[in-house]
């Protein structure tokens, strides 16, 4: 089956992301947390690249695991887990490279 929707431009695909963040963190009524798209795509992106594709949303959900467990502990806030988690996770990638 083709897909006869026209290409969207990176501004429409960027714009398309944001609604659809703010979409699920409000179903999952998450109001009140914010998302570094650019910080999950570029993780998912290394992972993609520098493990095997399916890495990719494996290693986000991970992230996000860690980071949901760090903050609902209340060891830190929810942006500090998901920066730690990213900056871990991007580190045992380059490791994992670097051991290889």
């Amino acid at each position: 089956m083709e897909n006869s929707a026209p290409e969207l431009t990176q501004e429409q695909k960027d714009q398309v992301l944001r609604e659809w963040s703010r979409e699920l963190l409000d179903r999952f009524e998450l109001q009140d947390v914010s998302i570094d798209i650019d910080a999950m795509l570029g993780l998912a992106g290394v992972a993609a690249h520098q493990v095997v594709r399916p890495a990719a949303p494996l290693t986000t959900f991970i992230v996000g695991l860690a980071a949901g467990i760090a903050a609902g502990s209340g060891q830190t806030s929810v942006d500090n887990a998901v920066n730690s988690a990213v900056n871990h996770a991007r580190a045992i990638i380059k490791s994992r490279n670097e051991s290889a």
